[in-house]
């Protein structure tokens, strides 16, 4: 009986042992699984931090874990910080890309790794990421083209000369561009006088929209296709004493794009949810590593921002 009762003791502290290491196993696996990375565009732009602080909090609630690296406006840094994640087995990534084409062959590599990726606000072509976290960028342009096409009708007489400030290398402001004016091209006392490329960068746009002003004097309006473009362009009508004849439309707010609101010159401002995103994101990755399934494309809905509604923004950009 004694023996019988020591072996029993035995295999029932050989069984607890077994399910404390499966335990322990287990917990092992879901730390591993919340194991996510951010490959970001740059942190000059306060879209991108408030995308970085949306991902962050959402990471935090999950428990999960988030590093984010900051590619400085480089596609090549953003490549190979995607490789270098491969190669320390996070279990999802999100890319916030440069150059949409470019970064495919690192997206594909990360997801034949068994890796999970998601894509936000720059639209990436058919590939194996999961989701793609954004805003209905065309139709957002439409929205903040018909608000251009009102204040032309109220305000300047019914016609108008626009000149754009744009990031030819970003997919999705040309996506942005393109439905501003296929909107506003409907109208034919609509004149596109010119378009820039700040490259997504401000002091970029800043110097194509001040080549912009000067070489069109005449010009009444500027459309800004992004938060780089539109500082810049507010820059540059500042710097050449222009905001007595330029009415700004564009995208994301800032502290200077809300002074340019109350000062009368910025009229209309698309603003989206960047921190919304980032949570989009993280909640996208950690649902389908869990073995839940998510859209394909997830649409975080936008405003646009005016003298009217101006003040429901201010304590976010103080």
């Amino acid at each position: 009986m004694t023996t019988f009762l020591r072996f029993a003791r035995g295999v029932s502290a050989g069984v607890a042992a077994l399910a404390m290491l499966g335990a322990a196993l287990s917990v092992s696996d879901e730390a591993r699984a919340q194991s996510l990375a951010l490959v970001q565009i740059n942190q000059q732009a306060l879209f991108f931090n408030q995308l970085n602080d949306g991902a962050m909090q959402a990471a935090e609630s999950a428990g999960a874990e988030l590093a984010i690296f900051n590619a400085n406006n480089d596609p090549a840094a953003q490549n190979n910080a995607v490789e270098t994640y491969i190669a320390e087995g996070v279990d999802g990534i999100i890319v916030v890309a440069i150059d949409t084409n470019g970064i495919m062959p690192a997206v594909i590599q990360a997801a034949n790794a068994g890796i999970t990726v998601v894509a936000v606000d720059a639209i990436l072509p058919d590939g194996p990421h999961v989701s793609q976290v954004g805003v209905d960028n065309y139709g957002a342009g439409q929205q903040i083209g018909n608000a251009f096409l009102a204040h032309v009708d109220a305000n300047m007489g019914g016609s108008a000369k626009i000149g754009i400030v744009g990031a030819l290398n970003s997919t999705i402001q040309n996506v942005r561009q393109k439905g501003f004016e296929d909107t506003i091209g409907a109208n034919s006392n609509i004149e596109v006088v010119g378009v820039v490329d700040g490259r997504n960068i401000q002091d970029n746009a800043l110097a194509a929209s001040e080549n912009l002003l000067t070489a069109n004097p005449d010009m009444q309006a500027i459309y800004a296709t992004g938060e780089p473009a539109l500082v810049g362009a507010i820059a540059a009508v500042i710097s050449q004493g222009a905001a007595d004849r330029i009415k700004v439309f564009g995208w994301d707010l800032t502290a200077q794009v809300i002074d340019g609101i109350d000062a009368g010159y910025v009229q209309a401002v698309v603003q989206q949810d960047p921190a919304g995103m980032g949570a989009a994101a993280v909640d996208a990755l950690l649902t389908v590593i869990g073995g839940g399934m998510v859209p394909r494309v997830t649409d975080v809905p936008i405003t646009i921002v005016t003298q009217d509604n101006v003040d429901a923004f201010r304590a976010t950009f103080q």
